[in-house]
């Protein structure tokens, strides 16, 4: 495994399941954190664990489904003035499951779209370049929605 320690990470989706998980992982082999959630206060549970784990970190908020609120949360994230050298993009949604599959709107593609394709695409976007320059980084790109539809 590549060395983490002093190192700072992205974690979308930080507040539960993967994403939590993900923050516990990293800050107990010392990676900063930036961790984000629908809000800030959606992480505040996993910020004080990480955070108990001797670690830096930082919870952002950003709905994915509104582009504007992803801008805005990564210029947080460069405000912070931490180099960000590790991006999980796990952040995501599942439409629910249709039976009628021909009645599915469009507004479920356009927000799935949305969350689970534009919003990960500009976070990539925005800290690769950064990565390059410095000549580090690593980038995982994740989502799932077994659980929904275990057929």
């Amino acid at each position: 495994m590549v060395e983490v320690k002093g190192r700072w990470a992205l974690i979308t989706g930080a507040a539960r399941g993967i994403g939590r998980g993900a923050a516990l992982f990293l800050a107990e082999r010392g990676c900063n954190l930036i961790l984000q959630g629908r809000t800030k206060e959606h992480c505040a549970a996993v910020l004080s664990e990480v955070k108990a784990l001797g670690v830096e970190a930082y919870a952002v908020g950003a709905e994915f489904s509104d582009i504007s609120q992803v801008k805005e949360m990564l210029e947080e994230i460069d405000s912070l003035g931490k180099p960000v050298d590790i991006i999980l993009n796990n952040a995501g949604i599942q439409i629910a499951y249709r039976n009628e599959y021909l009645k599915t709107p469009p507004s479920d593609y356009e927000e799935s779209f949305r969350i689970n394709t534009i919003a990960p695409m500009m976070i990539v976007y925005h800290f690769l370049p950064k990565m390059e320059k410095r000549g580090f980084g690593r980038i995982v790109n994740t989502t799932s929605g077994i659980r929904l539809e275990p057929e």
